[in-house]
């Protein structure tokens, strides 16, 4: 494992760049024509985590130009939908966020809400407490 002290160091060494950050403020557009220009020729861009993330007209002008090789999302700024020119170009695989879609997780997404709403009414701290 190699550690990147700088976005900038990450990108150039990234032959695929996997996005795994939260959607913040300073996350929004954080790949864009400048930093999709940091990545080497033909890299592939796979986005999983947010559609804010990327400034998607930039990531298709690298498409479209070969810049970049190919770039997998199941996320956009747009939803549902998407983006027309992502999904006109051949070399993007799209696919709607349904990772957890199967019934073995949704049931125990909901079992596990049943269980924090137990624990609050109970005076219990729930599990997965957000504020």
């Amino acid at each position: 494992m190699i550690f990147h002290d700088s976005l900038e160091s990450l990108l150039s060494g990234s032959d695929v760049l996997s996005l795994h950050c939260p959607a913040t403020p300073g996350n929004d557009g954080i790949i864009n024509a400048r930093t999709l220009a940091m990545l080497p020729d033909k890299a592939i861009v796979v986005n999983t985590a947010w559609g804010i993330l990327i400034d998607e007209d930039a990531l298709v002008q690298a498409l479209r130009s070969g810049r970049i090789f190919a770039a997998g999302l199941d996320v956009f700024r747009t939803e549902p939908g998407g983006n027309p020119a992502l999904a006109a170009l051949p070399n993007v695989f799209l696919l709607p966020h349904i990772g957890s879609a199967t019934e073995e997780t949704r049931d125990a997404m909901g079992f596990r809400a049943l269980d924090n709403l137990d624990a609050f009414f109970a005076g219990r701290e729930p599990s997965d407490r957000v504020a």
